[in-house]
């Protein structure tokens, strides 16, 4: 594993992801085709930093780079709003080109993960499943995320969310009757639909992967699908991201009509700017790594506690609408972007 930060440092400090990270780590295992990123944002003294891994198919590697810087300051961005201890990181691992063994990339990645001796503490995202890192299991001790569905977790801080945005917007105590566009009906997309379903009056979904939209449409048959490229042009009170990041830049939120932005998707703007933009238009922005930041609760409760307790973790998650709620009243009281506050709040904690 190479020490990236330091033998490329006038190439990353050039990056606008950049955030003066304490760590870059490259790793390259050509028996198995094991490339990428881990990037560690922040850490305290003596605890390790949280971020999960994923794997995807990059253009290049710089792609890769930045995804991991960009990714691992959210997870300490969620880590200070959540009230934890730790720092935040990301794993990166860029997918090889054509056929791999995943098997293999995974068993080289848990001795990457166990070199960095404990600083970094991970589990799955995008690209990867709960099956994959429990088949590393044995090998690694650095994993978290079997005791319970960290996306569940993130779902529901996801609809604590949408409830509170739209109390203060729509003025309703409940979803009965609400309008929303789902981008991505993935693992928070689809979960997000199953617990709106019946209180929503009219729900839009929209994926990249066909038999995602069509099995939705087939357990959820009052959705109406439409293409990638319409979901944010829908009439709705709630546009809702929870596909890949920076799906709000200036031409989309140009052709946005709704009143609420609410998603689970990371890095949602695609430059800080756009919430100044949402802002003026007057569409509610409840900030990406506030609102989201439940699996992240989930998987610090495993690693700090040795039984699973449902209850323990929907009661740390409550602190999101304590969060969320406070943003949204400095920033009506400052006419201020939602991003914006969120951010300096941030700052006041992590540096």
């Amino acid at each position: 594993m190479i020490d990236y930060l330091n033998e490329n440092k006038d190439l990353i400090e050039k990056l606008p992801e950049f955030d003066n990270h304490e760590a870059v780590k490259y790793f390259d295992d050509p028996v198995s085709g094991l490339r990428g990123f881990i990037a560690i944002h922040r850490k305290n003294q003596s605890t390790p930093s949280f971020g999960a891994t994923r794997l995807w198919s990059y253009s290049n590697d710089i792609d890769a780079l930045k995804d991991a810087l960009e990714l691992s300051k959210m997870m300490s961005y969620k880590s200070a709003l959540a009230g934890l201890k730790y720092g935040g990181a990301k794993g990166v691992i860029i997918a090889p080109r054509g056929n791999y063994d995943k098997n293999n990339i995974m068993s080289a990645y848990a001795d990457v993960v166990n070199e960095m001796n404990g600083q970094f503490i991970t589990g799955t995202d995008v690209g990867l499943t709960l099956a994959d890192i429990k088949s590393i299991k044995d090998k690694c001790d650095y994993l978290v995320g079997f005791n319970g569905d960290p996306t569940e977790f993130t779902v529901f801080g996801l609809y604590f969310s949408i409830k509170l945005s739209v109390k203060r917007i729509l003025k309703k105590e409940s979803l009965s009757g609400i309008s929303i566009a789902i981008q991505g009906v993935g693992k928070i997309g689809g979960e997000l639909l199953r617990l709106i379903y019946e209180d929503a009056d009219k729900i839009f979904i929209s994926d990249t992967d066909k038999s995602l939209t069509d099995s939705m449409k087939n357990k959820f048959p009052k959705v109406e699908v439409v293409s990638p490229d319409e979901i944010h042009k829908q009439a709705v009170d709630i546009f809702s991201p929870c596909a890949l990041g920076h799906s709000l830049n200036n031409k989309s939120v140009s052709e946005l009509r709704c009143k609420i932005v609410a998603g689970g998707a990371n890095n949602q703007l695609a430059s800080e700017d756009i919430g100044e933009i949402l802002h003026k238009n007057g569409i509610l922005y409840a900030p990406d790594y506030v609102v989201n930041l439940g699996g992240l609760i989930s998987v610090v409760d495993e690693y700090e506690n040795s039984e699973y307790d449902e209850q323990r973790i929907l009661k740390k998650i409550e602190k999101i609408g304590e969060n969320l709620d406070k943003i949204f009243e400095i920033s009506a009281n400052n006419d201020k972007p939602t991003n914006i506050v969120a951010n300096e709040m941030v700052k006041k904690i992590v540096g």
